[in-house]
C-alpha cells in the first residue's frame, strides 16, 4: 500500500489544529515542504522531523488528531 505524502498529511493537521502549539510549529512547517520518509529539510531527515513534531504535538487532541498522528506514525516504521 502506498503511504500518503507527509505535506499532504501535514496540510490535514493545519486543517483540523486552529492554534499549533508553538513547539510544533517549526516542524509543521518543515514537513508541509517534505513528500517521503526519506526526504529532507536543510540538515534535518523527514523522521526527525516528525519525531520532533510528534513530541511537541500532545496538545492535538481528538479522534482526528489520532488518526493523523497514527498516519505519522505508521511512516516511521
Amino acid at each position: 500500500m502506498n503511504k500518503k505524502p507527509i505535506y499532504l498529511i501535514a496540510n490535514e493537521i493545519r486543517r483540523e489544529w486552529k492554534n499549533v502549539n508553538y513547539g510544533a510549529q517549526p516542524y509543521l512547517s518543515a514537513m508541509l515542504l517534505l513528500s517521503s520518509i526519506n526526504d529532507s529539510y536543510g540538515y534535518d531527515s523527514a523522521s526527525s522531523i516528525i519525531k520532533y513534531f510528534l513530541s511537541n504535538a500532545s496538545s492535538f487532541r481528538g479522534e482526528k488528531a489520532k488518526e493523523l498522528k497514527n498516519e505519522l506514525k505508521s511512516l516511521l516504521n
